[in-house]
């Protein structure tokens, strides 16, 4: 566990950095579009090419794209090295070719996610002209992503997860001169000129280029030079299509429900303002912070281990890498989803609240979020199983798995879409993703330790009743801390949910690893004493 634990700090390090930069990111976005027509525009058009890279690169990525990369270093005379260069040749071309039909195509796709946006509206055409804007990014983010996952497999795991700090910063100098440009008239779609979209969109793009660049970059360092090879016949490309096909279809199930997802919110936006698809996303950040900070970190470590281990016929170690990245990731996240589920408006209000953003529109924000708060364990389980699977070549199980898992969601989304107050909807969408999040779990959890001869789940099962018996004190905290403080203050502001958010979230968390610490659970005791050594330094 303590190599594991060494990289996924250093990834830790990094992604934290990231995330509170994503943080006054979408702060800054808040402020300057708001969370009504304005803001799902924007919105819309940013979540399309994370959609088709989804589709064409991210899932396939972790699930084919890094195992073949350490089968090529092992195997390959060269250590792998055209192979990379091959495959970083035919995402290149592939993407700027998608890029380039995804710009043409772009009224198709915004509607395609949306619903009840006529195509002579103004905020259909807000969201077409920014998704012309950002689309192009596609390109110069499957270079960036191919490139990381080479730095990863050779584990060189800092650059990737700072160089999205650099987007962060680009995007948010972009915010902020777009908020000072167009000031109150930013959040209004038929107010906003050309320039200023322009200026929003470009700038969006603009952080994914700067972001490719510093991944370039890293990869020169290490003594990657980049030549492109046309030779892809040697590129193993029916070995990848036989791999990725079962990914790609996993993928593809998930993104049906992004779209029943975003069509659904999208309408309930348009039924009650600043109740759609922007508190939708927003809520959802803040939701996956956790699991990009601890879990993504982690699994980024544990994968490249796994493949190696499965490879060479360890299956112990196997299980070992799984049972640790599990209690590890939990040591953090169990107390962090209870605070997300009684904090939620105090973690929202100081964030969101500013400029055409209103506190009531950051504390429904806020509500989201709390029921996301339900989600976060199952979720962080569910895609810790997936690589499991991931790392034996066994792309097929996860197929099957997303699908049950997507379409348990996208039927509780559409039975809660009509049967729930438009105001709740988006609520409702997010519990419909934490219960079927917790049946994929179930069942992912089944078909693994079956394959690879147990999980060792009364070990984890222990060490999580520990985990949560340490961190219901500082639930308790933290609603008391909500009770008293609206006591004192009333409606929540901006300085109530400061307070609320120190005590019941700050101190909340000190309780627990003061209580974790005195129950002897290891993870955390493992984390306490490596920040320690190195305050002590």
């Amino acid at each position: 566990m303590s190599r594991i634990l060494r990289a996924s700090a250093i990834m830790a390090a990094g992604t934290m950095v990231s995330r509170v930069t994503g943080f006054v990111r979408t702060m800054v976005l808040a402020y300057a579009v708001g969370t009504a027509a304005m803001g799902d525009a924007y919105n819309a058009a940013y979540a399309i090419p994370y959609s088709i890279l989804d589709l064409l690169l991210l899932g396939v990525l972790s699930s084919v794209v890094v195992p073949m990369i350490v089968r090529a270093q092992q195997q390959d005379p060269d250590g792998g090295r055209a192979y990379e260069q091959r495959l970083m040749t035919l995402v290149t071309i592939a993407l700027i070719v998608v890029a380039a039909l995804s710009v043409w195509a772009a009224p198709l796709l915004i509607d395609l996610y949306t619903t009840n946006w006529a195509p002579d509206s103004a905020k259909f055409e807000v969201a077409v002209l920014l998704a012309r804007f950002i689309l192009p990014q596609l390109a110069f983010f499957g270079i960036g992503a191919v490139a990381g996952a080479i730095l990863n497999t050779r584990d060189r795991f800092a650059a990737p997860m700072w160089a999205p700090v650099v987007n962060n910063l680009v995007v948010i100098a972009t915010m902020f001169a777009f908020a000072t440009i167009a000031g109150p008239d930013g959040s209004e779609v038929d107010k906003v000129t050309d320039g200023q979209l322009a200026l929003l969109g470009l700038g969006t793009t603009a952080g994914i280029v700067a972001q490719a660049i510093v991944l370039i970059i890293s990869l020169k360092r290490i003594g990657f030079s980049f030549k492109p090879r046309f030779d892809l016949r040697n590129a193993r490309l029916g070995e990848m299509a036989r791999m990725g096909v079962w990914t790609i279809g996993y993928v593809v199930i998930t993104q049906l429900g992004f779209l029943v997802t975003t069509n659904l919110a999208t309408s309930a936006g348009d039924e009650v303002p600043n109740h759609g698809f922007t508190p939708y996303t927003f809520a959802f950040q803040l939701f996956q912070l956790p699991y990009g900070v601890i879990g993504v970190s982690v699994i980024t470590a544990m994968l490249p281990r796994m493949s190696r281990a499965y490879g060479e016929g360890r299956l112990d170690d196997v299980r070992g890498e799984f049972q640790s990245a599990v209690r590890l990731i939990s040591s953090v996240m169990v107390p962090v989803s209870l605070l997300l589920m009684v904090l939620g408006p105090a973690i929202t209000v100081p964030i969101y609240a500013h400029g055409n953003t209103t506190v009531p529109d950051a504390v429904y924000i806020g509500n989201v979020l709390q029921v996301y708060g339900l989600a976060l364990m199952p979720f962080a389980i569910f895609q810790l199983l997936l690589r499991v699977f991931y790392s034996f070549g066994d792309t097929r199980t996860p197929v099957y798995v997303g699908a049950g898992v997507t379409a348990v969601n996208a039927a509780l989304m559409v039975i809660l879409y009509f049967t729930l107050p438009a105001a709740y909807v988006v609520m409702g969408l997010a519990f419909a993703y934490a219960v079927a999040y917790a049946l994929g779990a179930v069942l992912a959890w089944n078909l693994a330790a079956r394959r690879i001869r147990g999980l060792g789940g009364w070990s984890i099962g222990s060490g999580l009743t520990r985990m949560y018996l340490a961190a219901l004190p500082t639930a308790a905290l933290a609603l008391a801390s909500v009770w008293l403080v609206q006591e004192i203050f009333g409606r929540p502001g901006f300085l109530n949910s400061l307070i609320t958010l120190a005590v019941g979230g700050g101190l909340g968390m000190l309780l627990y690893l003061g209580v974790a610490h005195k129950m002897r659970i290891p993870e955390v005791n493992s984390i306490v004493g490596m920040v320690a050594g190195r305050v002590g330094r």
